[in-house]
């Protein structure tokens, strides 16, 4: 079975707790971070320029994306501009549409031709696969965040869509698909296995990295030993 040094897939660390990112920071196999406003929210940030600034300083040699706030296009195009200055190794995250459901793909093509780099973000489907393609096509540097994770939650298998989205883009190399928002650490391996260039994780499911390819036996064994040692501490008797 292979181990994460073994894997193609590039692991970037999705959080917003600058704590945290410090630590996985001196972690080789980190290859890049990952930030949302729902995270900010959670961490309980509120300076967005202040935490860009925390984090870029910990991390001031691999790719780092941020996100626009506003779900005006115009708007949107000022913020990224902003925040691409932050740091030549910054990704500007874009949604795929604002709240409307009106495509972001305009203001996507223009951030990228005029050499933002940018994370397309929130695509569930290929048909937004394809077009963002199109846009970033030609472009700067640039990543797709296909959510895998929220597909599964809708009882959909995403391993087929994230393997087409990988032949989609293979036409162009300055654009790298990203797995987001993964469920379980098996994901990894199956975004290896799908041909992503890149997979976000938490740290609580880095947390499970040390059990890769542990022995099923003696997993077992734990389980039950598990088991009794809690049952002793809680009490319960029969």
């Amino acid at each position: 079975m292979k181990g994460i040094a073994d894997l193609r897939v590039k692991i970037f660390a999705d959080g917003a707790d600058v704590a945290t990112i410090r630590r996985l920071a001196a972690q080789p196999y980190v290859r890049g971070f990952t930030t949302n406003p729902t995270l900010m929210h959670k961490a309980g940030v509120d300076d967005y320029r202040s935490f860009a600034r925390a984090v870029l300083a910990a991390v001031p040699d691999r790719p780092v994306s941020f996100e626009v706030l506003s779900d005006d296009f115009p708007a949107m195009d000022v913020e990224a501009r902003e925040i691409a200055s932050w740091g030549r190794h910054v990704y500007v995250k874009v949604p795929v549409t604002n709240t409307a459901g009106r495509p972001s793909y305009d203001v996507i093509r223009a951030l990228s031709q005029s050499g933002v780099q940018v994370n397309v973000t929130a695509i569930l489907t290929l048909d937004q696969v394809r077009r963002t393609v199109c846009a970033l096509e030609g472009g700067a540097p640039a990543q797709i965040s296909v959510f895998a994770g929220r597909i599964a939650d809708t009882g959909r298998d995403p391993v087929p869509t994230m393997r087409e989205a990988a032949a989609i883009m293979a036409g162009t190399p300055q654009i790298e698909l990203i797995w987001a928002s993964p469920r379980e650490l098996l994901n990894v391996f199956q975004a290896d296995e799908a041909g992503c260039h890149i997979i976000t994780v938490t740290s609580d499911l880095m947390q499970k990295f040390p059990i890769i390819g542990k022995d099923l036996d003696e997993f077992s064994l734990e389980t039950v030993r598990m088991f009794f040692d809690d049952a002793r501490k809680a009490g319960l008797v029969l």
